[in-house]
């Protein structure tokens, strides 16, 4: 298992961008997106302390944590902090999660094809981060909702 917090808001994986040049189309990954992707791997790569990315299928845990508005009241602001009720602000989860995963291959995994199952959760907090846990997966919570009766 490997767990790594990366600081700062949440960012989620920007659409590529493309320009012209004389011999065709140049595609590049928009820098806010290419900075937090460096971010992630740095962090994944502290984490990760030399050993080799995980090979086999892997669970994902995400939990984004965003600050409520400074314009939100007090009470608000509390009620936010309490879990109350969670963010419905972007970045979208999807993104995000694509952007970690991304920054991930060939560090904690060897791609995030290997992604076999995965939670992302978006939260209130004091400080914005990312919480990333990667594990090696298990049949058995793959047991537990067929037993549940969660899938056909």
């Amino acid at each position: 298992m490997i767990e790594f917090v990366v600081p700062g808001g949440p960012v989620g994986k920007g659409r590529p961008r493309a320009s012209r040049m004389r011999a065709g189309v140049r595609m590049f990954t928009p820098d806010k997106t290419a900075r937090y992707e460096n971010l992630v791997a740095m962090a994944a790569q502290q984490a990760m302390g030399g050993r080799a990315p995980m090979e086999g299928p892997v669970e994902l845990d995400l939990v984004l944590i965003t600050t409520p508005p400074a314009s939100w009241s007090k009470k608000k602001r509390a009620a936010a902090l309490g879990g109350e009720f969670p963010p419905e602000t972007k970045p979208d989860w999807d993104n995000v999660g694509k952007a970690i995963c991304d920054a991930m291959n060939g560090i904690v995994f060897i791609d995030d094809k290997q992604v076999a199952d995965a939670q992302v959760r978006k939260r209130y907090g004091q400080i914005p981060e990312a919480r990333v846990i990667v594990r090696e997966w298990s049949s058995k919570g793959a047991r537990d909702l067929f037993e549940e009766g969660g899938t056909r």
